[in-house]
């Protein structure tokens, strides 16, 4: 993958405001706007808030290896038997790795539904409902309230009795899982694309029969969950490598480290399993500019794609206009269309047009969001341009940074951030702090799936940041320093004069909304009347509870 020089007729923020006032066309989305509707489900939300939830609490140490330690994927075998196994009633593909799986699925499924095929698709998390977790439908689209309510009630008896068995012990994504599968039997999708929750090989969505899997995709592997999953990239990438099955295609995205590749490539050869490397350095994928149509950024590609070992695949699609921004969504991208190439090869209908289509219909929220004019109206920030993100990890935010640069490239930046317990949280800062034009930062809280025993404190979070730029060398002036109460403390508009170079460092106990007017008042102040760029971003929750915030 390569970048070419932002290319546009004008700059971008010359664009800005006529691209705000334009709603983006969402067609497979991450959140539906909460409706009426999903109070019909208050009933199966309490059940699953009763159970175990990992995503709430974190995930015990080993739970996601192959091991003693590792979740009871047996328990999650004799629920689907009470069920009657829907889970071999349709057929999968089944997604696993540490970034991109939303992503890739997201591609996988508008591209089969631009070619008429009726998707099922499990992702996690949601952002706004959990219905967005299971789409249905041609087009995919989140699971009815009216419709979720009454599966739930269909088969309750059956998950009483299970958990009961179970010795109370199902947790609720094994639960949801569950629903999802069921649903999707219910349906009769011509096939479904499942995430994978953790890891993968005691990952509850691994009871998907070889009989009924099409082809297993690992998209990347890195550092996240590295107690949960064994404690090194090795462990980590055994994990992950449990989704291959036997005789069915492995697709790997990548890049991997030759180790990490050699492990992948090891149990598809153990399994029988062919292998299509998405990111082989053969392949000639590029983006080429970057521009705005119709309103909005898009980056314009080259997929062009010849794969000749294991499988013979090939596609050659030029300037394709995809919204998804960044390398890594090219690279999501090239892995999904390998993925479909594969099915292809299986003798499914998927032609280069629909190829051509889905990737340049796909959206998500929280994935290089830009808000519109309006929306940004309706925070108190009006003329503001905001970025929604939910980079985590170190990776994500090197994407973040590619992304803020290719789109706005000169633009002075305030980050708004919060993060979980269980995020590296020195090596995001140091992405952040070394790849762009940063002005400001202010660190905040936010509940984590419903709950703030995985939050981090923002005082944590703003040491840790101060500590990371002094590491760097970069100068900052933080809230602790007599200098900044000088120049911000209650309200003070003291001159900035000689700490203009200086990064703005700051912890916020107050909500959201109060974090966006400090980071723009901080951009104002700083970058004068300067075109300038805030950002909202550390985890897919800050980007739920920013959404929420539009939705009073």
């Amino acid at each position: 993958m390569q970048f070419l020089k932002l290319i546009s007729s004008s700059p971008a923020f010359s664009l800005r405001k006529s691209f705000y006032n334009k709603q983006w066309f969402l067609p497979f989305t991450q959140g539906p706007s909460l409706s009426s509707g999903d109070v019909e489900m208050r009933e199966l939300v309490e059940y699953l808030d009763s159970l175990k939830n990992y995503e709430k609490s974190g995930v015990p140490k080993g739970a996601g290896t192959d091991s003693d330690d590792g979740f009871d994927l047996g328990r999650m075998r004799r629920l689907m038997g009470r069920l009657g196994n829907p889970d071999s009633r349709f057929k999968a593909v089944h997604i696993a790795g540490t970034k991109g799986k939303g992503s890739t699925a997201a591609f996988l499924v508008n591209i089969l539904n631009a070619e008429g095929y009726a998707v099922g698709c499990y992702t996690s998390p949601h952002i706004l409902s959990i219905r967005e977790r299971m789409l249905v439908g041609n087009p995919a689209k989140p699971v009815p309230a009216e419709k979720l309510d009454y599966l739930f009630h269909q088969i309750k008896d059956i998950l009483d009795e299970s958990i009961v068995l179970e010795n109370g012990c199902l947790s609720h994504f094994e639960v949801l899982t569950a629903v999802a599968f069921t649903l999707f039997s219910q349906e009769n999708v011509d096939l479904a694309v499942i995430e994978a929750g953790l890891g993968g090989a005691r990952d509850a969505t691994n009871v998907i029969p070889s009989s009924g899997l099409l082809a297993s995709v690992i998209t990347t592997i890195g550092k996240e969950h590295m107690d949960a999953l064994g404690g090194s990239l090795e462990s980590i990438a055994m994990a992950k490598s449990g989704i291959v099955k036997h005789g069915r295609p492995l697709v790997l995205g990548g890049p991997f480290v030759p180790q990490i590749e050699h492990i992948l490539r090891d149990k598809a050869s153990v399994m029988n399993s062919s292998v299509v490397l998405a990111s082989d350095a053969g392949k000639r994928s590029v983006i080429k500019s970057i521009c705005f149509l119709n309103g909005r950024p898009c980056q314009h590609c080259d997929v062009v794609l010849e794969v000749e070992r294991d499988l013979q695949l090939s596609t050659n699609l030029l300037d394709v206009r995809m919204s998804m921004l960044g390398g890594h969504q090219l690279q999501n991208a090239v892995t999904a269309t390998c993925t479909a190439l594969c099915l292809r090869d299986m003798g499914w209908t998927v032609s280069d047009q629909s190829i051509r289509a889905g990737l340049e219909h796909t959206q998500l929220l929280g994935r290089s969001q830009f808000l519109t004019f309006s929306e940004a109206e309706a925070l108190g920030l009006p003329g503001a341009a905001i970025l929604l993100d939910g980079a985590h990890t170190k990776e994500s935010a090197r994407a973040l940074v590619d992304t803020i640069k290719m789109t706005f490239p000169d633009a002075p930046l305030a980050l708004i951030v919060a993060m979980a317990r269980d995020k590296d949280h020195a090596a995001f800062a140091k992405e952040l702090l070394s790849g762009a034009r940063l002005e400001a930062v202010v660190l905040t809280e936010v509940d984590i799936a419903g709950g703030n025993a995985r939050t981090t404190p923002s005082t944590l979070l703003r040491d840790c940041w101060i500590q990371e730029s002094e590491r760097m060398g970069i100068a900052v002036l933080h809230d602790k320093m007599p200098e900044y109460q000088e120049s911000f403390g209650d309200g003070s508009e003291c001159s900035l004069i000689g700490m203009e170079d200086k990064v703005i460092v700051t912890a916020a106990d107050g909500s959201l909304a109060d974090s966006l007017h400090a980071a723009n008042r901080f951009l104002k102040r700083k970058a004068r009347k300067e075109p300038a760029l805030l950002v909202v971003t550390g985890s897919l929750h800050m980007v739920t509870s920013a959404l929420l915030s539009l939705r009073g």
